[in-house]
Formats: C-alpha cells, structure tokens, sequence
C-alpha cells in the first residue's frame, strides 16, 4: 500500500513527469487521436516546465523514488491531475484532489466533457457542474465542463 507522501516536484522529474502524462492521456483519454496528442504534446512540455519553476507542481512518487502521479493548483484551480496508469485506482487521484482542497484551496477544475471517468470522478468528489465550453482552450471540438466544489452544508 501506499503512503502517499505529496512533495514539489522538481526539474529532474520532467521526463518523468511528461511520461506519467502522456501514459494517462493515452488511456484515459480514448477520444483523442494520435494526432491530436501530438499536437497537445509541445505545449504541455512548456507548462510542465512552467509550473514546476514556480512550484506549483506536486508530486506522488514510489519507493524508487519516480513520480506516478502530479497535481497542479493554480488560482484555486486544479490545472492538472495525472496519475500513471499503472497506479490508477489505488487512491492517488482523491489523495491529490483532497490535498487541493485542503491544503490549496482548490474549489474549481475543468474536464473534458468526453473523459467520463475523469468527470465522475471529480463529482464523487464533491464537485458540480458550474458551466460548459462548446470548444478546448485550443478552439478544437472537444467540449470542456467547468466544475465547481459544492458548498457544504
């Protein structure tokens, strides 16, 4: 079992890092051709390496040490949230997610509206659909859901 211990990442971890996405993309995001993750590919590299300069990268690693899965918060918002593949389902995400929260004050995240399981998972979560987006930040048809965290109580 894991420990979950969350810590910055840091500029050695890039590769990693840009591995742990594409590996998730790939599965968790089967309405995305080749094509189009080649596209997205450069510019995640750019805001991997942006992100992580300003701190603003955290990271889950295994006992070797290698990053399985990462978070960014960034204005209250969830930018990112990966967890490599072989870690799905082991409590990485809601780790993460709840160390937003609690620890970051995040209160909203966006979802690709065709990544079922990443948008059920944020609403099991606690969060609601606040709005929708006909296009991604790209202008490509992928409809984007702006989620919220609901008030409690």
């Amino acid at each position: 079992m894991h420990q979950h211990t969350i810590t910055l990442a840091r500029a050695a971890d890039l590769p990693r890092l840009f591995d742990v996405w594409h590996s998730a993309v790939v599965v968790t995001h089967d309405f995305l051709s080749s094509a189009d993750i080649d596209f997205l590919s450069p510019f995640v590299r750019i805001e991997l390496e942006r992100v992580v300069r300003e701190q603003l990268l955290h990271v889950l690693r295994d006992a070797s040490g290698d990053v399985y899965a990462f978070l960014c918060v960034d204005m209250h918002k969830i930018e990112m949230l990966f967890v490599h593949p072989e870690q799905r389902g082991n409590g990485a995400g809601r780790r993460l997610v709840t160390f937003a929260i609690d620890s970051l004050g995040a209160n909203a995240v966006d979802v690709n509206e065709h990544n079922g399981l990443g948008h059920g998972f944020y609403l099991h979560l606690g969060f609601i659909l606040e709005n929708r987006s006909e296009l991604d930040p790209f202008g490509k048809p992928f409809p984007i859901l702006h989620l919220k965290l609901a008030k409690n109580g």
